[in-house]
């Protein structure tokens, strides 16, 4: 038995999104990065990297873990490079992208020898947060002004365009790529290849990825690019689950269950957009499944079991991998989830575990 609580990435769920993608990649053309600010667990990446082309990351470290643990192709983005990191960001990166004219200015020539891109930013996006949107207003996230676009055409071959997010809608996109080839299409058929970004859910249920890899094609013929794609929540979607323990149980006009981990620390992405854990909801013994911190809303969500929960009782919270691996933190002291792989075979392994010597080092 395996302490809780732990992540448990369950490779038979993961496969499917694998093949989604190796299939994708083989009908449309484009090339497919795992974008590792959403998931970075990098004892998976052996698994993953037969099914995509290599990693894009968000900082140095990023860019180095994809480096060293994927292998493959990769691709380096910061909002804003600092002097002391970009040599060995140019180091480790087979394209590198900068956020803005300006950065481009002042690193340029020490990308020469590597493929060197900007953000674009078309000024729409899918995404339904304020905090999360990239096109919001006054964004700092990329350029959109043609004559600063095309200041930087004789120093770059590629664009990065990020404006997807949790976007399940087929024909969103599509009506939004044909935006971008309006808006921007004479400027991208300079151009060797595009980047399209991730937060196009196209591993979910009854997505129509056909008609995905037909608009992709499209678009690169039209271009005359290379296109290319960011998973990173369509990676792992259903992956993974986080297993936690009931350590108590109390009444307090609603049965609330408290469990051994925290939606503060190791699900801290819900807690930022206010949303629910997945929970169990079959059955009709509710309760209210909340986190051990003394935060006050440290809570879960509600759940349905068909018996009583006893202390003890073990619960899997779905979906736990994207956007909550990556920012689980020591907030209370509270122990971090170890992390474990179910094989094919149905096996299960402990890969990592962290204890108090782990906590005391990333505190000094």
């Amino acid at each position: 038995m395996i302490q809780t609580p732990y992540y448990l990435i369950d490779k038979a769920r993961l496969l499917p999104n694998m093949e989604k993608i190796a299939w994708l990649r083989e009908n449309s053309g484009a090339k497919a990065l795992l974008a590792l600010k959403c998931f970075s667990t990098w004892p998976v990446f052996d698994f993953m990297r037969d099914y995509m082309d290599g990693t894009t990351s968000s900082s140095l470290y990023e860019l180095r873990l994809g480096a060293e643990k994927f292998g493959k192709e990769t691709h380096a983005y910061s909002v804003g490079w600092a002097d002391n990191e970009i040599d060995e960001a140019v180091s480790y990166a087979d394209k590198i992208i900068f956020n803005s004219l300006g950065q481009l200015d002042r690193f340029g020539d020490k990308a020469r020898g590597i493929a060197t891109g900007l953000r674009l930013n078309p000024r729409f996006s899918t995404s339904g947060f304020d905090l999360a949107d990239p096109a919001r207003p006054f964004s700092r996230l990329g350029e959109w002004d043609m004559a600063r676009l095309e200041m930087a055409s004789d120093r770059i071959n590629g664009v990065m365009i990020h404006y997807n997010c949790e976007n399940d809608d087929f024909v969103l996109f599509s009506e939004q790529l044909s935006r971008i080839e309006r808006d921007f299409g004479s400027f991208l058929k300079t151009l060797d290849w595009v980047s399209l970004g991730g937060g196009i859910h196209f591993t979910g249920e009854n997505y129509p990825l056909d008609k995905l890899a037909d608009r992709l094609k499209s678009f690169s013929d039209a271009m005359g690019v290379q296109v290319y794609l960011e998973p990173g929540e369509a990676s792992i979607t259903k992956s993974t689950t986080l297993e936690v323990s009931v350590l108590d149980i109390i009444d307090n006009g609603k049965k609330v269950a408290i469990v051994d981990s925290s939606i503060e620390a190791h699900m801290l992405d819900l807690l930022i957009y206010r949303e629910t854990a997945k929970l169990p909801q079959n059955g009709t013994y509710e309760y209210q499944i909340a986190g051990k911190t003394c935060l006050a809303g440290d809570i879960f969500g509600d759940a349905k079991f068909d018996k009583p929960l006893e202390i003890g009782d073990k619960i899997s919270i779905d979906d736990a991998a994207g956007y909550t691996m990556v920012k689980k933190n020591w907030f209370n002291g509270v122990k971090m989830p170890g992390i474990a792989i179910r094989e094919l075979d149905g096996s299960v392994k402990l890969v990592r575990d962290f204890g108090y010597e782990d906590f005391v080092a990333a505190l000094g």
